[in-house]
This record gives structure tokens, C-alpha cells and sequence, in this order.
């Protein structure tokens, strides 16, 4: 890896994904360039000068010399700042995609601040209520994603006051696809009513599975915000409001059934208001990871924490 030379000539540098690589490896047939990517990820912006004494010419000149990185190969380094092209140029606001913790209790984070995941029946049920009987917020039943009505939920739209919430989102913003991307050792992505799971579009090389979650095909995951109203306590978008993308997860089968990948890849912690916990908390093996999901249309990208919890 290296920095290309910037000095004069425009050089495009460009290399296939790990499927594109599979696939023209595969030499039969299945490799055809369908669609591509551009990003920024080393351009800082707030060195465009205007007030170059030398005139227009130069107000962008230490953008256009910064170093740029040759393109990696690993798709899990490379395109953090996806480009996107709008043919409006007088837009004011851009969607993003946010975390929804405060619809209801079923959104909500765990108390350590990830979502906990339950790998198996004993976790679950240590995990499920408190000492009193009470639902413990931000746990998903890894095991029995139906056992429990938790779930990860994410809003889009624009986040702003300055435009009324009853103004429709223009479609030129509007995030009709999804793309969650995890780590397939530690678990899928279900339903959030009957636990099916979604499909696989591809696992790379890294053994990170993509899931592609489209508006009016995957209804059960991806659904229009219907709510236009000011108050924005049950959501986290303020201004006018796109579509939602809701799941649940599901453990794997090797964390489910071994403790390999817990002691090769996670530790040990004291988890504080589970059901036997009596005041120092209770032992649990933990792995921390996140899962990604990135807008198709928009390009917007955020990472959800979670841990996959089995009580040790």
C-alpha cells in the first residue's frame, strides 16, 4: 500500500470487492462489473481556502494535492466516506440514518450501553427479567428471537427542526435499501414477529455476512415512518421522516453449543441486574462486536454495538 501521484495526472485507481475477486477467480462466466463506488476518505474539506490572495484558482489547490491512498483490497478498511450524487445542488439538509433507543422499552440499549444478546436458553433466562420480575431492557433472546419482543431499530430522514416532520421526505432522499453487515461466526439477522431469517447475499473472506434489505420486498424489516407528528420523543428524527429498519438476531450455532470462540475471542465479566444477581452481579463470557448497516441510496453508514453474552 501506498500514496499515488498526485502531481498532475488524474490516475483512477480501482479494485474489485471480494466477491468480484471470487467470482473471476471462478473463471465461469459469473464475473461482470454491475456497479461501483467512489469515496473520499482522505479529503479534509475545511482546507478549501477563499481567501487565497493568489485568486479562484488556488482556493481548492491544497485539496486537490492532499495524498491520496492507493485502493485497499480489504473491504472491511477501505470506502469509511461513500460518495453519492444529487442532482439537486440547492439542498439545505442530507438524511442520515439514527439509532432509535427511545421509541418504546423494546428499542432501548442495555444499561452497559450495547445491545446484549443471549446465546442460549440459560443466558436467556438469566437475562430475561430482573430479581423482581421486571423485562430487562436492551437484551435480545439470541437463542428465541420470538421469546422476546426486542429489537434494534433505526430511523431515516432528516434530523433537523427547521423542517416540519409533516413535510414529505423528498424521494431523492429517501433510503428505500439496506445493507446490515455481521459477523456471521456470532449470529443472523431475523424477523422481528416470526424469527425467519433474512437471506445472505454474501459472506466475504473475513467472514462478514451482508444482508440487502429493500423497501417493498423485505417488508418485515424495512417499513415507511408514518408518524409525522412534532413530538419527538418516541423517535429520533426531527424533521421529515423516511422509512425505519427493524430487526432481531440470532445467535450461531458455535456460540449456542461451544465456548471456543468466547475463549479464543472474548472474556469474562460480571453483568450487574439479571435475575439471580443479588448485588455483585453475575459471570458472564462475552464477545463485543458491531453490526453495520450503511444506506444504499444515501450512503449513510452506522455501527451498532453489541455483545453476545453466555453465562458462565
Amino acid at each position: 500500500m501506498g500514496f499515488l501521484d498526485n502531481s498532475g495526472d488524474i490516475i483512477l485507481d480501482a479494485v474489485l470487492t471480494d466477491t468480484g475477486r471470487m467470482r473471476l477467480a471462478k473463471g465461469d462466466g459469473s464475473f461482470k462489473i454491475v456497479k461501483f463506488a467512489l469515496g473520499d476518505d482522505e479529503i479534509n474539506y475545511e482546507i478549501y481556502n477563499k481567501n487565497d490572495s493568489r485568486g479562484s484558482a488556488y482556493y481548492d489547490l491544497e485539496v486537490l494535492q492532499t495524498p491520496v491512498l492507493e485502493a485497499f483490497t480489504d473491504n472491511a478498511a477501505s470506502m469509511k466516506s461513500r460518495l453519492i450524487s444529487i442532482p439537486r445542488n440547492n439542498l439545505l439538509y442530507l438524511p442520515v440514518v439514527k439509532l432509535n433507543t427511545t421509541f418504546d422499552s423494546s428499542t432501548a440499549k442495555h444499561s452497559t450501553g450495547d445491545f446484549l444478546i443471549a446465546v442460549d436458553t440459560e443466558s436467556e433466562d438469566e437475562l430475561f427479567t430482573d430479581n423482581t420480575g421486571v423485562s430487562i431492557d436492551g437484551v435480545l433472546m439470541g437463542e428465541t428471537p420470538t421469546r422476546s419482543g426486542n429489537r434494534i431499530r433505526l430511523d431515516q430522514g432528516l434530523d433537523t427542526t427547521e423542517i416540519s416532520p409533516a413535510r414529505a421526505l423528498d424521494p431523492l432522499l429517501l433510503e428505500t435499501q439496506y445493507a446490515i453487515e455481521i459477523d456471521n461466526r456470532l449470529g443472523s439477522i431475523v424477523e422481528r414477529t416470526d424469527g425467519v431469517k433474512a437471506s445472505v447475499s454474501f459472506v466475504d473472506d473475513d467472514s462478514i455476512a451482508t444482508y440487502y434489505l429493500s423497501r417493498g420486498t423485505d417488508n418485515e424489516f424495512v417499513m415507511d415512518i408514518q408518524d409525522t407528528s412534532e413530538n419527538t420523543s418516541a423517535g429520533s428524527i426531527k424533521g421529515p421522516r423516511g422509512t425505519k429498519l427493524v430487526f432481531k438476531v440470532q445467535s450461531s450455532l458455535e456460540l449456542n453449543t461451544s465456548d471456543f470462540l468466547f475463549d479464543t475471542i472474548g472474556t469474562t465479566e460480571s453483568i450487574a441486574g439479571s435475575k439471580s444477581d443479588t448485588g455483585s452481579g453475575v459471570s458472564f463470557k462475552t464477545i463485543k462486536s458491531t453490526i453495520r448497516v450503511t444506506g444504499v441510496n444515501t450512503g449513510y453508514r452506522i455501527d451498532i454495538p453489541v455483545k453476545f453474552v453466555k453465562k458462565a
